[in-house]
């Protein structure tokens, strides 16, 4: 069976994990770890990605990541490389660290990254040993284990400069104390009630997502390589459509002003249509476009994309208006080449 293509584009999110060969310890000990962590903030930071989450286990590791400029592999062959010859150097060891190349799922982060954050978290209380433990014991463990991002998650003392805590607080009510609380309810609540491993929605296929968001993905990217001259797709989505210039076109467009088509309450097909397209050629998340349509939450925003799409499969007048719009706006990226 051949492996999934590596699928990369800018501003893809990322669940990443890799076990020791031969499912031996990669941490020996605690400088092992502090090592790690000093590799990773290092390769983050001269690639520019995102770090979201991360666990570290005895014989594994999980990333949560976004990468802004698609530059997935280089990251994880820096960040690999650096770990595996630092880790080699303090035990007087050659050869192989990991167990073949790393796993990464693409993930749908509108549906996923928030799920996928609590997996992670939930990783040392996931193994044999806590199986039968109570809640209230697991909830303990996971606040004694420092070897992971979850307690910057609840305290902003236990925070690490190399890790946004943002992006996903921004599903739970904001980063602040809010969202903090709701995102210690939602994690508690997997302890209590028990998850799914989403990482079984990408087996096979190395995607974590809905149906339109695979869909979509495999559209773009079937039968690609992996560089942007063999990927024209990927060519698409690495052109730049500010925001602000994607709204004032289609402001001209429809000939109505922002305010009337974001008016807080107003369910309109023109709104909905605004937030698809800023979803499909500005790259932002449903939480940011949320914030610039009236400040709802990105609840709403799914939810309406989600009647937008159904509206145009079964109403042709309205697919075709869309399919105009798209025009328009692509129009508006060729005028600026």
């Amino acid at each position: 069976m051949s492996r999934p293509l590596r699928i990369q584009y800018p501003g893809a999110y990322y669940h990443l994990t890799c076990r020791g060969n031969e499912r031996k310890d990669i941490f020996l000990d605690q400088d092992d770890r502090r090592a790690f962590l000093e590799k990773l903030f290092l390769s983050v930071d001269i690639y520019q990605v995102s770090l979201l989450a991360y666990v570290l286990m005895s014989n594994h590791f999980h990333l949560l990541v976004v990468t802004p400029q698609g530059n997935l592999s280089e990251f994880m062959r820096h960040f690999n490389i650096s770990y595996t010859s630092a880790f080699n150097r303090r035990h007087s060891r050659a050869g192989h660290l990991y167990q073949g190349r790393y796993k990464a799922f693409l993930i749908d982060s509108d549906n996923y990254l928030l799920e996928v954050s609590r997996y992670i978290h939930l990783n040392p209380i996931r193994v044999a040993s806590f199986s039968r433990k109570e809640a209230g014991e697991k909830w303990k463990e996971l606040l004694q284990y420092t070897d992971s991002s979850f307690l910057g998650y609840l305290r902003e003392g236990k925070r690490r400069d190399g890790v946004d805590y943002s992006t996903i607080l921004g599903y739970t009510g904001g980063d602040n104390k809010k969202g903090r609380v709701e995102y210690q309810k939602f994690v508690q609540a997997g302890i209590v009630t028990g998850v799914k491993n989403p990482l079984l929605l990408g087996k096979g296929s190395g995607i974590i997502g809905e149906k339109d968001f695979i869909k979509l993905v495999k559209e773009k990217f079937s039968g690609a390589g992996g560089s942007k001259r063999e990927q024209p797709a990927l060519r698409e989505l690495s052109k730049e459509y500010e925001p602000k210039e994607l709204i004032e076109e289609f402001c001209r467009t429809v000939k109505k002003n922002k305010e009337e088509i974001c008016q807080r309450g107003k369910k309109t097909i023109e709104r909905a249509m605004l937030m698809e397209l800023l979803y499909r050629y500005c790259m932002l998340r449903q939480p940011e476009i949320g914030k610039l349509i009236g400040g709802i939450d990105y609840s709403s925003v799914s939810q309406a994309r989600r009647r937008l799409q159904i509206r145009i499969t079964k109403e042709p007048k309205i697919g075709k208006r869309f399919e105009t719009m798209c025009g328009e706006i692509e129009q508006l990226s060729r005028k600026k080449i």
